[in-house]
């Protein structure tokens, strides 16, 4: 019993502060096919396929077997299996060595492991940042004259 409630979390977890800790709540099992939007509150590993949008206020995993066909927003994402979509995390996105992901990452940090497939952009960025600032635009200043070229000598 001790060993279920570590691996899963209570409601007392819940009242102690303790949700959000990194601890698997929720488990979509290989085998298990999930179509639509899933909003999911706490750590999540995803075994099966899923398709379409998953949510979440913590981590999502997709595991070794794992099949994603949906746009994932959540704290942090790793990646150990194959993802089609793209990838929105406010803190982290992790591409383990055998995952495969298609699709763009919008996140602040970005590690990529040997061997692991990415195709897509990304897009680094501080959480809570909005759109990137304008590049600067050059002073209005005395103009620089141009340093002396070499001549040859005749």
């Amino acid at each position: 019993m001790k060993l279920e409630r570590k691996l899963f979390g209570s409601e007392d977890d819940e009242m102690n502060g303790q949700k959000g800790d990194g601890r698997i709540e929720t488990i979509i099992g290989k085998g298990t096919n999930i179509e639509g939007t899933v909003n999911i509150e706490g750590s999540t590993r995803i075994d099966g396929n899923v398709t379409g949008k998953v949510i979440s206020n913590d981590v999502i995993t997709v595991g070794s077997t794992g099949v994603v066909k949906a746009e994932i927003r959540a704290k942090a994402i790793v990646v150990g299996g194959r993802v089609e979509g793209n990838l929105f995390a406010s803190d982290k996105v992790e591409l383990q060595a055998k995952s495969e992901l298609v699709g763009d990452i919008t996140s602040k940090s970005l590690l990529v492991e040997h061997g692991a497939i990415f195709h897509g952009s990304s897009k680094m960025k501080e959480a809570g940042a909005g759109s990137p600032s304008p590049a600067p635009t050059p002073s209005t200043g005395a103009i620089r004259p141009e340093p002396p070229r070499p001549t040859a000598a005749r």
